[in-house]
């Protein structure tokens, strides 16, 4: 057996239904290899759109999705798309292609050292240096990038290694991840402090955004009566279209949700994860913090919690659910006032008729269109902002933004990967004009692929985030505009479905249409930004007395 065959039978063993790549001339074996395994090979026409797939399947899955490369370029190519993952904790093994290392007559052409260039990126990369180390680099590289924390790991097959003979074809296989339960002393403090609490409330963070924890956190908050939030990366785990969801921490520390978390006394703060923007900052003694997580708390001079229950998630709430006996906190009255002006405010434009469309009315809109199990998936701009505060998720996994790296580029590329994975939900990328631009090529795979997808571009020819913070900075409007193509006939050009919205009212018709049709379709939205600014300003106004 070739060493390429069972480094695909070792993935196959995993379980690995895709691998997203653009191969090169050093892959060539891994990918005959590949030809009759049950593993789908996604040609993508970028490789960083391939890694934004493998993570966003690593993401919805829980086990590591898979990316694939050749040397060089096709491998810096990987670069921002593995630090999207490792930054977002979405578990993925990138495999790169190398020239021979063991009788190299090319000298440096295309070489550089991946395996070093990507250490900092991921949890750990590795050469595969003998045809024999495949069954346990690869069952390793799966463990590790599924383990808590999730992130990327890297393997280099060099071709002369691919393609050398190997005689035992046995593969390791796959084993359930066993993780370490809290202690009963733990439990006790955290129940204790929790009893003590006149006004706590419960945070869910990115770490908490996993399989399984939904269910045992609705069991704690009904049974306890406490309120909760979410941070963006935190948004899905628990339904915003519950009465106990006070709102998303998305954008200062002035904004409807910060005024309920200053006057808590304690919060329960499930999922920390410190690649988010802190949604609250700890000042001495008069909050009192409890640290729920799989790991310890990583002490900041702005987080230093009282109170840590390390170990499984889902087992530690649990076993807290079951310290108390009666509802010990069900006087919501000191937030109930920020909760009404939360909601009027938040639902105050949901139909407004102005055109160019407001964001606000966007956001409502998409929400119309949108069953609870449906999936959007956010590029990064200024609409990432008004989603996560205004959408009201209804399950995990149905608003897909990076909060972590927020890199551009991101949106299409993850929709593919949702559309392929469930190609009965309704996908829907939305996308700033200049994010949808960095991978707009992927469009080709998704036709190619026969996809049911839908792309909505808010377009106002230029980099919107970046002007609201030099507006905010009082600096003068200077080089952020740009010129678009004309979307609808760039969407045709590559088999896609263009629109155009003329009018507030088009849009809902207009994307319900475009589901029913089936295809890939991009649509044409201009956008309003204009009040960005002072509709922030308006709303953080009601707080400044």
């Amino acid at each position: 057996m070739k060493a390429s065959d069972l480094f695909v039978k070792a993935l196959e063993s995993e379980g690995v239904e895709y691998i997203f790549g653009i191969p090169g001339e050093e892959n060539l074996d891994l990918l005959d290899s590949l030809r009759n395994s049950s593993i789908k090979f996604i040609l993508t026409r970028h490789e960083q759109a391939a890694a934004f797939m493998a993570a966003t399947y690593g993401r919805l899955t829980g086990r590591a999705g898979v990316c694939l490369a050749t040397l060089g370029p096709g491998a810096t190519n990987l670069v921002t798309a593995i630090a999207y993952a490792q930054l977002g904790a979405m578990p993925m093994v990138v495999i790169t292609g190398q020239k021979p290392i063991k009788a190299g007559l090319q000298g440096k052409f295309q070489i550089l050292d991946i395996v070093r260039m990507m250490e900092p990126l991921v949890k750990d990369s590795d050469q595969i240096v003998y045809g024999r180390q495949i069954p346990a680099l690869v069952r390793g590289a799966f463990r590790i990038a599924e383990e808590e924390r999730p992130g990327a790991v890297h393997l280099e097959l060099p071709e002369d290694v691919a393609r050398e003979e190997v005689e035992d074809e046995s593969v390791f296989p796959r084993q359930t991840i066993h993780r370490l339960f809290a202690t009963n002393k733990a439990i006790k403090k955290a129940a204790i402090a929790i009893q003590q609490a006149k006004r706590p409330l419960l945070l869910v963070g990115a770490g908490a955004n996993r399989k399984r924890i939904r269910e045992p956190l609705s069991k704690f908050l009904d049974k306890t009566g406490i309120l909760f939030f979410n941070t963006q990366m935190g948004k899905g785990a628990l339904s915003g279209n519950v009465d106990k969801f006070i709102g998303t921490a998305a954008f200062s520390s002035k904004d409807y949700v910060h005024e309920a978390i200053k006057k808590a006394d304690l919060i329960i703060n499930v999922g920390h994860d410190i690649v988010e923007k802190p949604p609250f900052i700890m000042k001495g003694d008069e909050q009192q913090v409890i640290h729920i997580n799989f790991h310890s708390a990583q002490i900041k001079d702005i987080y230093y919690p009282q109170v840590e229950v390390v170990g499984n998630i889902c087992d530690t709430i649990s076993r807290l659910t079951d310290e108390f006996s009666e509802c010990i906190n069900c006087n919501t009255e000191w937030v109930d006032e920020i909760r009404e002006r939360t909601r009027v405010a938040i639902h105050s434009l949901d139909d407004d008729p102005s055109f160019p469309m407001l964001p606000q009315r966007v956001v409502a809109d998409v929400r119309k269109v949108m069953d609870s199990e449906d999936i959007v998936s956010l590029d990064n701009g200024m609409f990432k902002l008004w989603f996560a505060r205004h959408y009201h998720t209804r399950a995990p996994n149905t608003l897909l933004l990076d909060n972590a790296l927020a890199t551009m580029g991101a949106g299409l590329p993850v929709a593919i990967a949702c559309s392929l994975m469930y190609p009965k939900k309704r996908v829907l990328a939305v996308c700033g004009d200049g994010g949808f631009m960095m991978n707009s090529q992927e469009l080709e795979t998704a036709t190619r692929l026969n996809l049911n997808l839908v792309v909505l571009i808010f377009n106002d020819s230029g980099y919107g985030m970046i002007k609201w913070k030099q507006a905010a900075q009082w600096l003068p409007d200077f080089a952020l505009d740009f010129n678009n193509p004309d979307f609808v006939k760039y969407a045709q050009s590559y088999g896609a479905n263009g629109h155009r919205i003329a009018s507030s009212d088009d849009l809902v018709p207009t994307l319900n249409k475009a589901f029913e049709d089936g295809g890939v379709h991009v649509v044409d939205l201009p956008i309003d930004y204009s009040q960005n600014t002072k509709t922030l300003l308006d709303d953080l106004k009601q707080f400044d007395s």
